[in-house]
């Protein structure tokens, strides 16, 4: 309702009032003085406001994004041996060390087919030995000695094959990290191929998140960068990658960022929020209740000029944190309203009341 809507209103009732208290008053009763009675209520037609003088503070822009934990490395161990599976040393969930041992193949007769490759070198070393003596008393033609040599060549081979087999019934981690399946169990009958264990590393673990086009060009690598868990863990790491491709569909960059995790506390798959820092820039700290969207729908805070007439400032958030909003678009100097905002119109005039900290001298 605006000020002359509210005035002509209250003039009317008093008109009406005056015009019924001479109908049913005494003669001698006083009659109201009635430019007195609007003229006190026009001191009061201005609205009330209550209004805090803020400043603008340095405050580094940040770039939040949203992205999630992923291991450093993952492999599924396959066997590269059939045969049945007599042990298995680990359990799921359990940390290894590269070259232990996750699961052990029956041998079977590969130790025998070792010792007999072992004694066909043996015999072939023989022969050969043999074929250079003779030859040194040109005994025995440069061919032959060819042929012994090839014999001995091929033996060598035959046995590298068997002590390969042999030592490949016992599947080892080729890194460091946690088990996280375990496909096979004592007694199952392993082809060549088949997934004897999910090796997964976990330190360092990294944290994947896509970077606008707008913001790819901040980043780069070496760079620190801060991020929170869905679980409330807090980390630090470094942008140890940024993508040159974009994503067909997304039109965002991949980047990475590597953190410590030597006690394996964050898992993978884990949400992150990523606060990556930007440069400096002049802000001002306000509640969020303030905000309020002007007729074009923007968002933003009504502020008093020096004449005490209401203003209306767009402003953008530069940052939610828990003692308030960071905002900028506000003059460095700002009378916030406070208190009435949602009652004060761009261009009104208001009667301005002090927010309490200002009238007892506490700082912002």
């Amino acid at each position: 309702m605006s000020n002359n809507f509210r005035v002509a209103s209250i003039f009317a009732a008093l008109v009406l009032l005056w015009l019924v208290s001479g109908l049913f008053s005494e003669p001698e009763a006083p009659v109201p003085n009635l430019l007195d009675a609007i003229a006190s209520m026009s001191d009061s037609s201005f609205p009330v406001v209550v209004v805090e003088e803020i400043r603008a503070e340095p405050r580094n822009k940040r770039r939040v994004l949203r992205g999630k934990t992923v291991s450093k490395q993952t492999a599924s161990i396959s066997t590269e041996v059939p045969g049945i599976v007599v042990s298995r040393p680990v359990e799921r969930g359990a940390r290894v060390e590269k070259g232990q041992v996750l699961c052990e193949i029956a041998t079977d007769d590969r130790a025998a087919l070792v010792t007999e490759a072992l004694a066909t070198v043996t015999q072939a070393e023989i022969e050969y030995d043999g074929a250079l003596s003779l030859q040194s008393d040109n005994l025995l033609a440069e061919a032959q000695v060819a042929q012994t040599a090839a014999r001995l060549e091929s033996a060598r081979a035959i046995l590298l094959r068997r002590e390969l087999d042999l030592s490949r019934t016992k599947v080892t981690a080729p890194f460091s990290g946690v088990i996280e399946t375990q496909p096979l169990v004592v007694g199952d009958l392993a082809r060549v191929g088949d997934v004897c264990a999910t090796l997964i590393n976990l330190d360092p673990i990294l944290v994947e998140v896509s970077v606008s086009e707008r913001d790819v060009g901040a980043l780069r690598v070496g760079g620190f960068a801060h991020a929170r868990t869905s679980t409330g863990q807090y980390l630090e790491g470094t942008i140890t990658f940024v993508g040159s491709q974009s994503d067909e569909v997304t039109r965002t960059y991949l980047a990475e960022i590597t953190i410590h995790n030597p006690d394996y506390e964050i898992r993978a798959g884990l949400t992150v929020v990523v606060d990556l820092p930007g440069e400096a820039v002049k802000a001002h700290r306000v509640s969020p209740s303030l905000f309020t969207l002007n007729n074009a729908g923007a968002l933003g805070l009504r502020t008093i000029d020096h004449e005490n007439r209401v203003e209306f400032y767009p402003v953008s958030i530069l940052e939610d944190s828990p003692d308030g909003a960071w905002v900028t678009g506000l003059p460095e100097r700002t009378r916030l309203i406070t208190i009435g905002h949602e009652f004060a119109a761009e261009g009104q005039m208001v009667d301005v009341r002090k927010a309490a900290a200002e009238e007892t001298g506490s700082p912002n």
